[in-house]
């Protein structure tokens, strides 16, 4: 049932990147970013069983911000691209900063929500480290790995090959960032690397599954499909 799921919150999101994409352009895609990267860092939170391996949710909404910024590369401009990474790094310090004042508001006996927002948001300063860290880290290096592949291969034809060598690398960078500064010492070696390697292994096969999605994002554009403007 998980796998389910999961396959078709993959299809939702990537779905979704495209349908505001087609609708907004440009613009879409800087609205994609921080929504993406606010719903990963929620969704992060949850532990479930997915192919046999312990895993967290999170992959298929973070894995669609490296979508948008490779769309934005792609059919835009590089300064593009990281105006929606900036965007999103500010929208995580927003999210962390507001939410961690809103929890320190003494609720009333009718209160109902107060210790599941804790639970959510009181956040541990190691994790909120490693995953900005990560972000910004993983994020730049992949708008410019992804333009020095299309410097190197500029035909379309060779798309899939700058969407995904840039994205798997630039996922593994996240995932050795992230789970160092949160994890290292918390785990023994064994249940370190274990989470390393499966927590990989999901961003790999997401970044995989979103080649035919920048494809139909670059016909669209060249097509004349996608709108113009701010």
């Amino acid at each position: 049932m998980n796998e389910c799921l999961w396959f078709a919150m993959a299809v939702l999101d990537f779905g979704l990147v495209l349908l505001i994409y087609r609708l907004y352009g440009r613009l879409g895609m800087l609205l994609w970013v921080p929504i993406g990267t606010i719903l990963a860092n929620l969704q992060v939170l949850k532990v479930v069983e997915l192919f046999g391996m312990t895993a967290t949710l999170g992959n298929i909404a973070y894995g669609s911000v490296f979508l948008a910024t490779d769309i934005l590369s792609e059919n835009h401009s590089k300064r593009d691209a990281h105006t929606a990474v900036n965007i999103g790094f500010i929208s995580m310090l927003a999210m962390l900063a507001i939410m961690s004042l809103a929890v320190r508001f003494e609720p009333t006996a009718d209160d109902f929500v107060h210790e599941h927002l804790q639970t959510l948001f009181c956040f541990m300063p190691r994790v909120v480290a490693g995953s900005l860290l990560a972000y910004i880290a993983s994020q730049y290096h992949d708008i410019w790995s992804y333009h020095a592949w299309r410097r190197l291969l500029p035909e379309t034809r060779f798309l899939w090959v700058r969407n995904n060598f840039s994205t798997l690398v630039s996922q593994a960078i996240d995932t050795l960032i992230f789970t160092t500064v949160a994890f290292a010492g918390v785990f023994d070696a064994g249940v370190f690397w274990s989470i390393v390697i499966t927590t990989y292994l999901l961003k790999a096969l997401v970044a995989l599954m979103d080649t035919p999605c920048i494809y139909l994002a670059k016909y669209l554009f060249d097509k004349g499909k996608i709108p113009s403007g701010a």
